[in-house]
């Protein structure tokens, strides 16, 4: 009946709205029939095991589900569930009578726009991966937390999949490094999951199994409108859901990865910290990377059974090969150090911070961020006055110290740390260096400098923007540099100047850090 339906519906005379043209898209799991103005998804009556469409009334009851849960996501683009009555060779579209399929109406939109095409043709910009981040994480902190009692999140139901992941894969192969790699990749998955796994239990306990996406990736987002769109999340089984933050915001940072989008990807994972404040998962996101990548390897290899020529065999498995090898680089022991800007504010501390985040794959702390998660927005203040309300001797003391324990357990994660904030203060500075010194690793102080003309027409663009998370104010920058205390003659040993107008001066530090990281 499937097929002769979804011939049928390719009718303009079903619809009451104009039709521009009916394209079909197909997938494993459903039919989706494009109108121009519309679109309409029908689910395919199969059972894959993982997910069972085969009655009308699961049909039924996945379209509505689909329907709920990408509405959290979007706005006006998932519309209706529609009855088709009739018969498949004369259907009716929310007609009356006995239904024999449901269609979920959506609002089309064309297919060029979405990420995966955008990036295609060289548009995908840093700040599609922004305005990802806010959404992505402004959604995991929203979306329900998994009842304690519900057994999903537990660490022996986080490490199932993974353990199924390495014997399907097994079964699939047959060249002795392929097996040989996957026999690498788990042991170390099995170590670390051993080492996680009180923190995974933790994080159940805590409440950071949620209702997720779960299959957050450049094919599942568009652009609407010029904005970001994130659609088609899992609606069919309520394991791939019902998961940890850390692991929905893995897959995007493993997808772009795939695509060599190795500096958006560290981008996307330091904007989604930022808003979460989730810095305690952060030791889980290369077991969760590696697991997604592994998803995808095996993937890749279900297809092999149905591939006659060895030409697409060998596709296939360069495919697969290039996904096992994205989960073993995940595997590979990094090389943390501290790092910790000085400077004034609007000075483009954050800009280079952020280099250091795309280029090194450090993680950033913003003294701006924490100062107002730990302290709210300004209270009996005035906006950004020194020495008042969260800019006090003491909110400023209390802000370091948590900058300092979030870079001691990320150092202690083994990822490198850049704290942006102004360490206009000797005993700032050295409280950073004992937290190096404790961790083990290098220290850096980044001592950032701009004429002041460029200063003062970048605090003047950020504050017509309005986005970013400082207050300070041309009166606070000049109370800054009367004050400031200069690098000591032991700081200036470790320390290195830049002028953050100078794109030369920039690139010339992290390519120095680099060769020092890995002894050049």
């Amino acid at each position: 009946m499937s097929q002769s339906l979804i011939a049928a519906l390719q009718n303009p005379a079903l619809y009451p709205h104009p039709v521009d043209r009916f394209q079909l898209i197909e997938t494993h799991i459903s039919w989706v029939l494009l109108t121009g103005p519309y679109a309409y998804k029908i689910k395919k009556p199969v059972n894959f095991g993982f997910l069972d469409f085969t009655s009308l009334q699961a049909r039924q009851h996945f379209c509505n589900e689909e329907l709920h849960l990408n509405q959290r996501l979007t706005h006006g683009l998932y519309l209706q569930v529609l009855p088709i009555t009739g018969s498949a060779e004369a259907p009716q579209l929310d007609g009356s009578g006995p239904v024999i399929e449901y269609a979920l109406q959506m609002a089309q939109f064309p297919q060029s726009q979405l990420l995966t095409n955008v990036l295609a043709r060289g548009e995908l910009l840093p700040e599609h991966i922004d305005d990802l981040a806010r959404q992505i994480a402004n959604f995991h902190l929203h979306t329900p937390r998994v009842p304690a009692d519900n057994p999903l999140g537990s660490a022996a139901a986080v490490m199932a999949p993974v353990r199924q992941n390495f014997e399907q894969a097994r079964s699939m192969l047959d060249q002795d490094t392929d097996l040989q790699q996957l026999a690498a990749l788990e042991d170390w998955a099995e170590i670390t999951f051993a080492r996680l796994q009180p923190l995974l239990e933790q994080r159940k306990a805590e409440g950071f199994i949620r209702e997720c996406h779960g299959d957050i990736h450049l094919g599942n987002a568009t652009l609407l409108e010029g904005k970001v769109a994130l659609f088609d999340c899992i609606e069919f089984n309520e394991p791939f859901r019902l998961i940890d933050i850390v692991c929905d915001a893995a897959f995007l940072a493993m997808d772009l990865e795939d695509r060599g989008l190795h500096a958006l990807s560290r981008r996307f994972i330091c904007l989604w910290l930022e808003h979460t404040g989730d810095y305690a998962g952060l030791e889980l996101l290369n077991f969760y990377k590696a697991y997604r990548a592994m998803v995808r390897a095996k993937v890749c290899l279900f297809s092999l059974a149905h591939q006659a020529s060895d030409e697409e065999r060998q596709a296939t498995l360069r495919q697969y090969r290039s996904y096992a090898n994205l989960a073993e680089s995940y595997s590979t022991i990094p090389s943390p150090f501290l790092a910790i800007t000085h400077g004034v504010s609007a000075v483009g501390k954050s800009h280079v911070a952020m280099r250091l985040v795309e280029d090194l794959g450090a993680i950033r702390l913003r003294s701006d961020v924490e100062r107002k998660r730990l302290f709210g927005e300004q209270q009996d203040s005035t906006p950004g006055q020194l020495g008042t309300g969260i800019y006090s001797a003491d909110s400023s003391a209390i802000t370091y110290q948590r900058l300092h324990r979030l870079a001691a357990s990320i150092l202690h994660s083994g990822l490198p740390v850049v704290i942006d904030a102004t360490y206009l203060k000797q005993e700032q500075r050295e409280a950073a260096r004992l937290t190096a010194e404790a961790a083990a690793v290098p220290m850096l102080i980044i001592d950032c400098h701009a004429p002041q003309a460029v200063i003062a027409r970048w605090l003047a663009q950020r504050t017509a923007q309005g986005s970013d998370p400082s207050d300070a104010t041309m009166e606070v920058i000049e109370a800054q540099q009367a004050s400031r205390e200069a690098l000591t003659a032991d700081e200036l040993l470790y320390s290195g100047k830049i002028d953050t107008s100078d794109q030369a001066s920039i690139d010339s530090l992290t390519a120095r850090i680099e060769q020092h990281l890995h002894g050049q």
